[in-house]
């Protein structure tokens, strides 16, 4: 059984169909004139479903920030259509770019914070625009930089604060206008991975809370796996793979897609094996197999029952277990002689356990 087959088995059953919060209609945008033209984004077509958090990921120039700023309409596309909320933004007046920008919130990598207003100043900007007084932008602000821990640091400004707590601020001020959409462009890039876990842990706050929908654009495998309950991968401007975080990261099919995986998902083995790998088995050789477990099979002593059934000597050589999109993936390597008898069997009782494996190759 492939794991994409093993994990069709566990996926939960489809429900209701609702009109997406964006939505990219055979999209191409090209940059510069006929004689010298760029194709940054090429036929796309992707849907960002409502209240969920999708994450777009591609390595450095893959069409991701393009993608993303098409959906604000700080660019417009060469052909096709970009639908937010039901509204197609390349046909707005820039009256209605405004108004659309006030329902799409945007946190940013660098934060954009203004150096000469406090935490609660930055916070107040949008609505300060909009035309609030100051009794409104109060009420509106302070539950704000409550809602994202920084409730005490309100007259801090920029230079006092660390980049973890600009970032939150950063937050606070893209929901001040009550969005229903927030665009995330490599907001955690410039943090350490103990401050990244904070800002993702908030973000999905945000998102189960609020009910907001996050669209979030990244390179680190490790933020679109953490919160990320649907994933897009783009490369050289189209979309390769997409679908459910979990299925995608466990059964991918694109060469682009399992490249960017490769370290992110599933336990790695050691040089020394991997060097020793072989395609073909001789005599005497042993078979690394990769067991994975999710679903129902995340919970059961397989192994153990592996072992009792094959009769012969099995050794564990690596294993790891992690959550992906909040869904258990472990995994576990094991070797046993590759005699075409106890493979046979070992093949039997993964088909009668639907427990998915990988085969890695061939030991002496």
């Amino acid at each position: 059984m492939t794991i994409s087959q093993a994990a069709a088995q566990v996926a939960p059953a489809p429900v209701a169909v609702s009109t997406p919060m964006v939505a990219f209609e055979a999209v191409t945008k090209r940059f510069g004139n006929d004689s010298n033209q760029f194709t940054a984004l090429d036929g796309v077509d992707l849907t960002v479903a409502r209240g969920a958090i999708t994450g777009i990921i591609g390595r450095s120039g893959a069409g991701k920030s393009t993608l993303i700023r098409l959906v604000n309409g700080l660019e417009k596309a060469t052909s096709g259509r970009v639908v937010v909320d039901g509204i197609e933004v390349g046909g707005l007046p820039e009256s209605g770019l405004r108004d659309l920008r006030r329902h799409v919130g945007m946190i940013f990598q660098h934060f954009n914070l203004l150096s000469s207003r406090t935490a609660f100043d930055n916070v107040a900007l949008p609505l300060e625009i909009a035309g609030l007084d100051r009794k409104q932008i109060r009420d509106k602000v302070a539950p704000l930089l409550d809602l994202v821990g920084l409730g005490d640091k309100s007259d801090r400004y920029p230079s006092e604060l660390s980049g973890g707590q600009k970032q939150r601020v950063g937050i606070a001020r893209a929901l001040a206008t009550s969005p229903k959409l927030l665009l995330s462009d490599e907001a955690t890039s410039a943090l350490d991975p103990e401050t990244t876990q904070s800002i993702l842990a908030l973000l999905k706050k945000i998102n189960a809370e609020l009910g907001l929908t996050v669209l979030l654009i990244t390179h680190e495998m490790e933020v679109v796996k953490t919160i990320a309950s649907d994933v897009a991968v783009i490369d050289r401007g189209k979309i390769v793979e997409a679908g459910r975080t979990f299925d995608v990261f466990t059964g991918a099919k694109h060469e682009t897609t399992r490249s960017l995986l490769s370290a992110a998902v599933g336990t790695q083995l050691p040089e020394w094996i991997r060097a020793g790998l072989k395609p073909q088995p001789s005599i005497g050789d042993r078979i690394l197999v990769r067991l994975i477990f999710f679903g129902d099979t995340a919970f059961k002593p397989l192994t153990g029952r592996l072992v009792a059934e094959l009769g012969a000597d099995v050794n564990i050589l690596a294993g790891s277990i992690e959550e992906i999109a909040g869904e258990p993936y472990g995994s576990l390597v094991v070797a046993y002689p590759a005699d075409p008898a106890v493979m046979q069997r070992a093949n039997e009782f993964y088909a009668a356990t639907g427990l998915a494996t990988e085969v890695l190759g061939y030991v002496a």
